[in-house]
């Protein structure tokens, strides 16, 4: 093992297996709180040390049977996959044992112990982290929708909501760069967690040499790395391809039994009990149909919410996803990435690809390109898509195979040279049916087609843009008001506004001061009529029989927000219904008058299972900027989800390219290395990558134990 100066590991072995063992091991030293969450979080345990508020995933991950599948999948697995997994796995546990938790307090302040990893571990970890990656919630609202204002309203909120993640990504061939070699940039957008979602590493042994970024807790680098040859890059396809279910669930002596397309068949069911630190125990029943598994409701609830007075009305949602109905997850891909050379290799490696569904771009050092998707989607009926559907009704089952996956040859790109993905309605069309909005997709190819000779370091700017699209229609809106019949005040905020540049910059106070007014707007059209079957006290969110979990999903104040331009342009509020909102809102936001900057409202606000209490500080951009931060308008300025890293792949040459995690490489607080990423992540900065062992420092290892693949 070696460490740069930025701490980010460089591990070097003889072979493949041994290689993954390292790298199991020396995440395990620099994350080992971080994997002893996730591990919990995959066996439904962690509410036992983290307390109440983790209870409501551990019940959702014993109902969806997670540690069950990752062994499904861990057993579908090749011998030499499967034994280059287990080889992660030990690797974390030797590190354990050799005392890697020893550097993290939050085991002590937890009173929690690690354990050992199982060789499925890892396929659960990503289970685990990408469950609800797709959004399946999502059909719950749009099947709430459907029931509260209509099925035309559906449209009004077809957009990513606060649940969602996302990304962006480009690449510029050498035609648009100053060395004549492709780049490819980039950054994904996750809940920023601390530690963070992204590790830098450095891969290397005989046939196989790559930096990037790796999912702690999973080996290889599944989704950003650079072979030297070869880089590879990925954003969220917003593909739809998990389902929900409508079950009818009933008791027949000391069996459970779901109706399905045949009439009335025994299923799978047992009770679980799980621990909560400061609670009572909680018991969960775990059901299983020929659909899926049961994820709200179950045979002794009522009927579903907008079910009630229905003649045989259903009483449960059962999820069906790929991994579960076929035991795949696609880790054969992982192995074969890092030996990848050319971007056909890349190709050929994600063929073996299903959850979850991606776009990918690569580019290799032979003029090579590659912009596809990867995943698995199955075929069903398109109803599957937009809601629950009936479980009794054959017409919608799975067919056989998948969707075909689109493919963009260079020559059909819209910009000669260019390629960008960014979540929102393109390559991946055909697979989903909520996408991100185009600004993001839009104003990175604008600021790419506006030059060329581009350098790796340049695209910093690009990463960093605050350029607000969005705000169009609400300042349209400012714009047809009178100003005569304005107080003050407000008159003097719209001028303001209307002349406002549209950059949400942490310096900025008319980005602060449009902020205030979204942010009545949505409050505003939170209580009109039009809309308060979805705000009032008995909204979605607040629905009985929807689990806690999936309230971010159901939250209607939050989807109003993200649907603010379709909601100021259609819809059930009328033009002049709008203008009077408007004008109100601008009365009120104009009454303050402390022309505080954007930077003092909009802070980070990371997830940490235990809180450190620290100050977290101000970044620029907005949900809808390059320079994605997402807050929730007219609920809190303060943001959570944003870019969990940054990079810049180089073709030329590899020791050219450039990264960044919001935090640092190491998870332990107080380490060197914890936060001193923060400062530039925050401004844009970018580190080096290093690659060359010449220049990076040793670091010795304790013996292997004899079960280690080194031994």
């Amino acid at each position: 093992m070696f460490r740069d100066d930025r701490g980010i590991p460089h591990v070097r072995a003889g072979g493949a297996r041994e290689l993954a063992y390292g790298q199991g091991y020396v995440t395990a030293l620099d994350r080992a709180w971080q994997l002893h969450v996730e591990q919990h979080r995959v066996l439904g345990t962690s509410a036992a040390f983290l307390g109440p508020d983790a209870a409501d995933w551990d019940g959702l991950a014993r109902r969806t049977r997670l540690a069950d599948t990752a062994r499904r999948c861990y057993e579908r697995l090749d011998a030499d996959t499967a034994a280059w997994v287990a080889a992660y796995a030990e690797g974390v546990t030797d590190a354990l044992a050799d005392g890697a938790h020893e550097r993290a307090p939050e085991f002590a302040r937890t009173g929690s112990s690690p354990a050992p990893w199982e060789p499925w571990t890892p396929l659960g970890v990503w289970l685990s982290t990408h469950l609800l990656f797709a959004g399946f919630p999502a059909k719950l609202w749009r099947g709430e929708l459907t029931r509260r204002l209509g099925p035309d309203a559906v449209r009004l909120f077809a957009t990513d909501g606060p649940g969602t993640a996302g990304s962006n990504g480009w690449l510029v061939t050498g035609d648009r760069t100053a060395s004549g070699a492709a780049l490819l940039a980039g950054d994904p957008h996750r809940f920023i967690e601390d530690p963070g979602v992204y590790q830098q590493i450095h891969l290397a042994a005989p046939g196989r040499d790559v930096v990037g970024l790796a999912v702690p807790g999973v080996p290889g680098l599944a989704h950003f790395g650079h072979t030297g040859q070869v880089a590879w890059a990925i954003t969220n396809a917003m593909a739809d391809y998990q389902d929900l279910y409508r079950e009818r669930l009933r008791r027949t002596g000391g069996a459970v039994e779901a109706y399905g397309p045949g009439g009335w068949e025994e299923v799978a069911a047992h009770t679980e009990t799980y621990q909560v630190a400061g609670g009572e125990p909680v018991t969960v029943e775990v059901v299983e149909t020929g659909r899926g598994t049961v994820v709200v409701g179950g045979p002794d609830a009522g009927p579903l919410p907008g079910e009630e007075g229905g003649a045989e009305p259903a009483n449960a949602l059962a999820l069906r996803h790929h991994p579960r109905v076929s035991g795949r997850l696609g880790f054969e891909t992982l192995p074969a990435l890092l030996a990848a050379r050319t971007v056909a290799d890349v190709s050929a490696a994600v063929d073996h690809w299903v959850e979850p569904v991606n776009v990918l771009l690569a580019a290799d050092t032979e003029g090579g390109l590659l912009h596809r998707a990867a995943g698995y989607v199955p075929r069903r009926p398109a109803a599957n898509r937009l809601g629950p559907v009936p479980a009794w009704e054959a017409d919608h089952a799975w067919q056989d195979g998948p969707e075909p996956l689109p493919e963009a040859p260079a020559a059909s790109w819209a910009e000669p040279g260019i390629a960008v993905m960014a979540n929102e309605r393109g390559l991946a069309g055909p697979l989903g049916t909520e996408f991100a909005p185009p600004y993001r997709a839009d104003r990175i190819r604008a600021l790419l087609t506006a030059r060329t000779g581009w350098r790796a370091g340049e695209m910093a700017a690009v990463h960093t843009d605050t350029y607000l699209a969005s705000a169009r229609p609400l300042l349209a809106l400012l714009g047809r008001l009178d100003p005569a019949a304005l107080g003050e005040p407000a008159r003097r905020l719209r001028e303001r506004l209307l002349g406002w540049d549209r950059h949400m910059e942490t310096g900025s106070v008319d980005a602060a001061r449009y902020a205030a007014l979204r942010a009545e707007v949505v409050r505003l059209l939170a209580a009109h009529p039009a809309l308060t079957g979805l705000t009032g006290t008995d909204g979605p969110a607040r629905a009985d029989g929807y689990p806690p979990v999936f309230r971010p999903w159901l939250f209607a104040t939050a989807r109003i927000a993200y649907a603010l331009e379709s909601l100021l342009t259609g819809g059930p509020v009328t033009e002049d219904e709008r203008l009077a909102l408007a004008a109100a809102a601008l009365e009120a936001a104009a009454q303050d008058d402390s022309e505080q900057p954007w930077g003092a409202l909009h802070r980070l606000a990371p997830w940490q299972a235990v809180a450190s209490g620290e100050e977290w500080p101000s970044v620029g951009g907005d949900h809808d900027c390059v320079l994605s931060t997402s807050s929730l308008p007219g609920i809190t300025h303060l943001f959570a989800r944003g870019p969990a890293a940054r990079y810049v792949w180089d073709l030329a040459r590899r020791d050219d390219s450039l990264w960044a995690v919001p935090f640092g490489a190491s998870g332990v607080p107080g380490d060197p290395h914890a936060r001193d990423q923060l400062p530039l992540w925050r401004e844009g900065g970018l580190v080096p990558v290093v690659t060359d062992f010449a220049r990076l420092r040793p670091v010795p290892l304790p013996p292997p134990s004899d079960r280690s693949p080194a031994r």
